[in-house]
C-alpha cells in the first residue's frame, strides 16, 4: 500500500523555495504554503471520505452461530479516517503530504490502514483465538483515491507555482 503521496523535489518547487528564502516576503511564503495545502486538502477530505463509507462485507454467521454486541464501541473507519493527516512545507524538501498517522491509532488498530487496503480483513471472532472471520472490502481504495486526485493537484501546484513566480520575479 502506497502509505503517503507527496508532491515534492520536483526542480520548480525547490527553485522557487531557494527564492522565497532571498525574496524574505512573508507575505508571499504565506500565501504560497496556504495555496499548497488548499491543493491538497480535497485529497486528504476524498480519503476521509472513502474510509468512512468503505462497504466492509462478512461472510455471514454459520447454523448453530450466536451473536451479540461487539466488545467494543469503537468505529473503526471513522478511527482510521481521523488519523489522515496533511502537512506542508515550503523550506528544505518543499511540498504537501498525504498520510495515515499510525501513532494517532489505537496499538492494536495500527496495521489497519493496510489491512483495509488489502481487501481482505481476519480476525478472531469476539476476541476468540480459535475462531476466525473474513470480511471484505474494495480492495486498494487508498492507491485509487490518490489516483483520481493527482492530474488536479499537478495543476494546481503549477498554478501556484507559476503565480508566486511572478510575484517574486
Amino acid at each position: 500500500m502506497t502509505r503517503d503521496i507527496r508532491i515534492l523535489r520536483t526542480g520548480a518547487l525547490l527553485e522557487l523555495s531557494r527564492r522565497l528564502r532571498t525574496v524574505n516576503e512573508e507575505t508571499v511564503r504565506a500565501s504560497f504554503h496556504r495555496r499548497i495545502r488548499r491543493a491538497a486538502e480535497p485529497l486528504r477530505d476524498d480519503l476521509q471520505r472513502t474510509i468512512r463509507h468503505l462497504p466492509i462485507q462478512s461472510q455471514g454467521r454459520r447454523s448453530g452461530g450466536r451473536g451479540g454486541a461487539s466488545p467494543t464501541t469503537r468505529p473503526l473507519r471513522a478511527t482510521v479516517a481521523a488519523a489522515v493527516r496533511l502537512s506542508v512545507r515550503t523550506t528544505g524538501n518543499p511540498g504537501a503530504r498525504v498520510w495515515i498517522d499510525r501513532s494517532s491509532l489505537p496499538p492494536d488498530l495500527r496495521n489497519m490502514p493496510t489491512v483495509l487496503n488489502s481487501g481482505r480483513i481476519r480476525h478472531p471472532v469476539f476476541g476468540n483465538r480459535r475462531r476466525w472471520a473474513t470480511q471484505t472490502t474494495t480492495p486498494l481504495w487508498w492507491e485509487t483515491t490518490v489516483r483520481r486526485h493527482q492530474p488536479r493537484m499537478d495543476r494546481e501546484v503549477h498554478r501556484v507555482l507559476e503565480d508566486i513566480r511572478r510575484r517574486i520575479t
